[in-house]
């Protein structure tokens, strides 16, 4: 980078542009706890020891936390907070459960590329406020019966689609290059921390207070985060009323050669034939693949190997989550340590995180099942999945604001897409694979999901870059 830009840095964590992290940290925070409320709270849901024969019928329970400290061993499903309970199938849960994925996939491109147009500041403020208020609405709509519920849930993924994609249209203009990973790691962390939150104290306020002061509490607070988003964050930092003018220097300066202004087209046929951009899809569906197992699976994992009951398994599940959202954060700061001190190039060190971030957890979920009968060393690997696979967030995953900062969001969307594709299949095919055998079916999910890492990180350093792609240049007409 040049050094005359870098001599005039901005400050850093009394800026704006930090600012801005953090507050897209607690949207993210409040969007994955809004998404994983109901795995919390349907175990309260669907409790079958309480009375059956109507489909929505509500139940009174005397002294629930007394009885959790006389039986601390039992199941969450044993408890009564006197909310309603549902005769709901576990084919019916995995229904509800999987159409806010089917929502996310819908709005995913559309949305990235309205974003550059519109304006990411109000897609992702609509996103996030339409989740929040049917978070809200949820507790609701089940006395209404199981399809309101799933349409709920469909539309709500498409809100939460619309500010995901968002999001990388504002970094491309409030980003300096040296700064990219450490800014989306900080944001993107709070997608970590909030599973880790969600897992440990969802099911305390299910027995504390009911299923429905899930929704409640975190619906609330996603719109407490809507009034700070639409107050606080401008698109560009050209507009913001309130920014110095050294760091608005800075960031311009810094951008000057990364262009991300309104487009008209978008070349999907140049998209389709560039290689670099097929290493990052291949890169996002090897990644998502193994993360949406451990999100998805992790609680039965710990309780069916380890025998750990789901009071435990709860907060060991957690854990995880809160070693990803460090990684997230301390990768970014070597990630950009590393480039500001000019130790590594750029391309080396897109492609040492993303290396990383798929071999390590490819290394640690190989050796679980021969482990299994260690608990520490169980947990510990477990523990290292998710953390050191996080460190992709410092690789391929912000490296379309690299080779196409004007199409970020739109090409986000896409990426993403190839993730959930992957999470729909490996969730299947984990499902079918465990319902096998237990002991084989787990070993072989771990060495399929090894597989996919491997091949995904080969394609990504082989057709990895960073260079500014042609076709997403700004053109420049001169008028003769």
């Amino acid at each position: 980078m040049d050094k005359k830009t870098s001599s005039k840095k901005g400050p850093e964590f009394c800026s704006l542009r930090y600012g801005l992290a953090l507050i897209m940290h607690f949207s993210n925070f409040t969007m994955i706890t809004q998404r994983v409320s109901l795995s919390i709270a349907i175990i309260a849901m669907v409790n079958s020891t309480q009375q059956h024969g109507l489909p929505n019928a509500s139940t009174e329970g005397e002294g629930p936390l007394a009885d959790t400290l006389n039986n601390p061993s039992r199941s969450m499903k044993e408890f009564n907070t006197g909310a309603s309970v549902y005769e709901w199938s576990p084919e019916t849960q995995g229904i509800i459960f999987s159409s806010i994925s089917y929502g996310i996939i819908v709005t995913l491109i559309p949305s990235g590329y309205l974003a550059g147009i519109l304006g990411a500041k109000q897609m992702l403020g609509a996103g996030l406020l339409i989740s929040s208020l049917l978070t809200l609405f949820t507790p609701l709509a089940a006395d209404f019966g199981v399809i309101l519920v799933i349409v709920i849930r469909t539309i709500q993924g498409m809100a939460q689609g619309m500010a995901w994609t968002g999001q990388f249209t504002i970094w491309a203009k409030w980003a300096p290059p040296l700064e990219r990973s450490k800014l989306t790691s900080i944001a993107g962390s709070g997608a970590a921390f909030g599973s880790f939150i969600i897992l440990c104290v969802g099911g305390l306020i299910s027995q504390a207070l009911g299923w429905p002061f899930i929704f409640y509490i975190f619906g609330s607070i996603g719109c407490v985060c809507c009034l700070l988003w639409f107050t606080v964050i401008y698109d560009d930092p050209m507009h913001h009323p309130c920014i110095s003018v050294q760091e608005k220097d800075y960031i311009v300066a810094s951008l000057a050669q990364q262009s991300s202004s309104p487009r008209r087209s978008v070349p999907i046929k140049a998209m389709v034939r560039c290689l670099p951009l097929w290493a990052i899809f291949t890169g996002f569906f090897s990644h998502f693949w193994l993360c949406t197992i451990i999100i998805t699976y992790l609680p039965t994992y710990i309780s069916s190997v380890l025998h750990v009951n789901i009071r435990d398994s709860g907060v060991l599940s957690s854990l995880p989550f809160i070693a990803a959202s460090s990684c997230t954060i301390l990768g970014g700061q070597l990630a950009d340590f590393l480039l500001s001190r000019n130790l590594l190039r750029l391309i080396t060190v897109r492609k040492l995180f993303s290396s990383l971030g798929l071999l390590l957890p490819s290394l640690c979920a190989v050796a679980l099942p021969f482990v299994a009968s260690s608990y520490v060393t169980t947990i510990i690997l477990l523990i290292l999945i998710p953390g050191t696979s996080n460190l992709c967030d410092s690789g391929f995953i912000i490296n379309t604001l690299d080779v196409a900062p004007r199409y970020a969001s739109f090409l986000m969307g896409i990426s993403r897409g190839f993730g959930l594709i992957a999470g729909i299949i490996s969730s299947t095919a984990t499902g079918f694979l465990i319902s096998q055998d237990s002991v084989s079916g787990w070993r072989n999910v771990f060495f399929l999901s090894a597989a996919v890492n491997m091949f995904g990180m080969f394609f990504y350093i082989t057709f990895g870059q960073v260079e500014i792609q042609d076709w997403a240049r700004e053109k420049t007409l001169t008028r003769l």
